[in-house]
């Protein structure tokens, strides 16, 4: 029996391959599904099962496409309401690949059809259990992000949740591995370990879901205060998954149109289109088309773009490595940003030689305190839990990133702002939206919080 975690950073997610006696399952496959196909092939399997634990909101799966081209037949828990083929599997339905097996464990609470598998091997023995986003290292899945449940409330899904947790799998044996179905950095999640993989007996010492002192009262009360906002993709994405979408190949090859910069100036001056920058932070701040919003590759970047793109069919003109085009498509469309309509050619070197560009300043922690800055507002776009668990710049105005473009008119043009983050990645984005609002005098703060507390 074999098992691969496969972790895409970027959406902070991981899918499983599972293999036994030349058949396999895979569990929660992103949209780009030539890696599972890959691993079928060097592993000389067939794919028989391609299991969802539950609608993803955060990302597009790949359970059609991969179903389509391997002949795999998709299995969903019970209460999952697809428009599409598939089996609705019921509670404790068991499933057969080789000599290995999975076991249905119906978890709701993260949503309604959430369902756990639990593993055995050719003798029957407990192996594993994929928990999805019901259970995660150190954490749990909050409830309901894509808000998709009329009638039920957060305290309704999180004391299923409590019930899911306590009465199936805090049963099972302690030597299991827990495989989730996210690491640290999830939207859906509060507070995950940055481990992926854990043994059951560790998780019921150190995740408070599993502590045996804790009541269902405090249970939904701890994960149900203080939940984030979910991004504005998020139920676009659950409705891709639960109904269709395109094949990743049909589109990848209309957006890979290379434009001049005057074809690009043209294209920009259509209605809705957004220009957005991929490359590195410190490229777009030597220089950059005006209007252009930065959301850089190397970064969280397709989460990101969903976050500060309220419109998940906005149209995007890239300016990007060429090199990277394939990857940039790709890392968007996970997210069901499809909508790609070209790139500059010749990147933004081919801009710069023939048309107006701008800059934004970047300063050193140490200058803020300087005079030369008495009159300026510090802005922190880091999140409020941020603030409270690592420390604050006293004085300093925050409004959370993702909040920004909402919240552009409580700040004024006219005043000079010192914008900062935790490292430097996001301060430039937010530098780059203020700027697209007709913000001039802005100052991003190299290296954020983590360099500006060495002077506090």
């Amino acid at each position: 029996m074999f098992v691969k975690q496969i972790y895409t950073k970027c959406l902070s997610q991981a899918s499983y391959f599972l293999e036994s006696d030349g058949e396999a399952i895979v569990i929660d496959p992103i949209r780009d599904i030539n890696q599972y196909l890959d691993l079928a092939d060097l592993n000389a399997c067939k794919i028989k099962y391609v299991i969802e634990t539950h609608f993803h909101a955060d990302f597009v799966s790949g359970h059609l496409t991969l179903s389509k081209l391997s002949g795999a037949k998709i299995i969903y828990g019970p209460n999952a309401d697809p428009k599409f083929d598939a089996i609705i599997a019921n509670d404790k339905q068991i499933f057969y690949f080789g000599k290995a097996s999975l076991t249905t464990i119906h978890t709701p609470g993260h949503t309604l059809e959430s369902t756990s598998f639990l593993l055995k091997d050719e003798y029957g023995k407990e192996n594993a259990i994929f928990t999805g986003d019901t259970l995660f290292l150190g954490d749990v899945g909050i409830p309901d992000v894509a808000q998709r449940y009329k009638g039920l409330s957060k305290e309704d899904l999180a004391s299923m949740l409590f019930d899911s947790i306590n009465n199936k799998i805090k049963p099972l044996p302690d030597h299991i591995l827990v495989y989730p179905g996210h690491g640290a950095g999830s939207a859906c999640g509060k507070n995950m370990m940055k481990e992926t993989i854990d043994s059951l007996a560790n998780q019921k010492k150190v995740n408070y879901s599993l502590n045996n002192s804790l009541t269902k009262q405090n249970f939904v009360k701890k994960l149900t205060e203080n939940l984030p906002i979910p991004p504005t993709y998020f139920p676009y994405n659950v409705k891709l998954n639960q109904e269709g979408y395109e094949d990743l190949s049909t589109f990848i090859d209309k957006a890979k149109n290379p434009l001049s910069a005057d074809e690009f100036e043209k294209m920009m001056t259509l209605k809705d289109i957004k220009v957005l920058d991929i490359r590195s932070h410190e490229d777009f701040c030597l220089g950059h088309i005006p209007n252009s919003i930065f959301i850089g590759i190397d970064g969280v970047f397709a989460p990101w773009v969903g976050a500060i793109f309220s419109d998940v069919k906005q149209p995007l003109l890239l300016v990007l490595d060429e090199q990277r085009i394939d990857e940039a498509i790709t890392r968007l469309a996970r997210v069901g940003f499809d909508n790609v309509i070209g790139f500059l050619k010749g990147g933004f070197s081919s801009w710069k030689d023939n048309k107006d560009y701008n800059k934004i300043n970047s300063i050193y922690p140490e200058q803020i305190f300087s005079d030369k800055f008495n009159d300026a507002i510090l802005l922190d776009v880091r999140n409020s839990s941020e603030l409270e668990s690592v420390g604050k710049v006293k004085g300093a105005k925050n409004i959370v990133l993702q909040n920004l473009e909402k919240n552009i008119n409580n700040l004024s043009p006219d005043n000079k702002y010192l914008v900062f983050c935790a490292g430097g990645y996001r301060s430039v984005i937010a530098s780059s939206i203020l700027n697209s609002n007709s913000f001039k005098n802005i100052h991003n703060v190299y290296g954020g919080f983590n360099s500006i507390r060495k002077f506090l």
